[in-house]
């Protein structure tokens, strides 16, 4: 029996629910050619994105990749707002200007999602300095792929995270590929961010990715370190993406054995039952599952019938001081 509460643990299993239902929603939509480009999925990882979603405070602040639907989603970010953002119309979150790949809610403390491997990483830091400096007591959690592990801003950030002592917790989300490379193929050790941490002065935390209560509690250390004083901590969660690399990667590259493998070991029935298991009533689940259904449905219409923003909108937000004429 897990150490969490029963609130704690219906909130996780609402937020998983809530984040894969939104990307199913999400890769509907694109078939129906109502999302443009592309987008990258985290169906199958959202056990991380859920347990700190429930785990942070309002104030604290995100920063993701560009696979960051769900990590802005759990922050509470407007699903009408996300779904709008994704097909580009006046009700999206960016008013349909940063898309899939860019969703950002400076409101809800999810700041931005970053398409540039690693840049995040510094920028979080940032923003970690910035609390540390005011003694706000707000923490910034930062993720990111393992790929990032072999980028040279991953190194930077912890070095300089360590040396000021700053309230980050940085989260590794190894999913296995760096777009469609295995990462043990191209890196030297086994964990790639785990094995590394020593070499900051920083624990080597590893922790089943899949599995939301041990998620939670590791999500919940971290931050509270951070909160208290004690600095940055480097997590990595092992994970698996059930789809590929975007909506133009079919995967072909992964063994059909590892697909099923990891397909039957997904984070959300696998809670499901471990809650039933622990005597939760099956009427609660079924009424958190009808909720977020039903919220899924309402946000996907009304996001639908949103008009696409006037073109005036192009030139806003663009420049610091809002405006474009004098440049011309």
């Amino acid at each position: 029996m897990s150490e969490n509460s029963l609130e704690t643990r219906l909130s996780l299993y609402r937020t998983m629910l809530r984040a894969r239902g939104f990307e199913q929603r999400a890769s509907d939509l694109f078939l129906q050619n109502l999302v443009k480009g592309t987008n990258h999925l985290a169906m199958g990882q959202e056990a991380v994105a859920a347990a700190f979603g429930v785990a942070m405070r309002q104030g604290d602040y995100t920063f993701c990749t560009y696979r960051g639907h769900t990590h802005t989603l759990v922050r509470g970010a407007d699903m009408t707002g996300l779904f709008g953002e994704l097909m580009g119309r006046d009700c999206g979150i960016l008013r349909g200007k940063g898309g899939s790949m860019h969703l950002t809610s400076v409101e809800h403390g999810a700041m931005g999602s970053y398409a540039i491997i690693g840049a995040q990483l510094c920028i979080a830091n940032g923003s970690a300095w910035k609390s540390q400096y005011k003694n706000t007591g707000e923490v910034t959690v930062v993720f990111f792929g393992d790929g990032t592990t072999n980028i040279g801003a991953f190194h930077e950030a912890l070095n300089f995270a360590v040396i000021w002592n700053l309230p980050v917790v940085f989260v590794c989300e190894n999913n296995l590929y760096m777009e469609y490379t295995p990462i043990g193929n191209v890196t030297a050790v086994e964990h790639p961010a785990a094995d590394r941490a020593s070499a900051y002065g920083l624990d080597s935390i590893i922790v089943d990715g899949n599995d939301a209560d041990a998620m939670y509690e590791v999500a919940s250390k971290a931050i509270e370190k951070a909160r208290s004083g004690d600095g940055p901590s480097l997590i990595e969660a092992k994970t698996y993406r059930h789809q590929g690399h975007s909506r133009a990667d079919p995967g072909k590259y992964r063994p059909a054995e590892e697909v099923a493998r990891w397909l039957a070991y997904d984070p959300i029935p696998l809670y499901r039952s471990r809650l039933a298991d622990e005597g939760v009533e099956e009427s609660r689940l079924l009424d958190i599952e009808s909720d977020v259904e039903g919220e899924i449905d309402r946000a996907t219409e009304a996001a639908k019938v949103s008009p696409a923003p006037d073109e005036s909108l192009c030139f806003e937000d663009v420049w610091a001081n809002g405006g474009y004429a004098w440049r011309n």
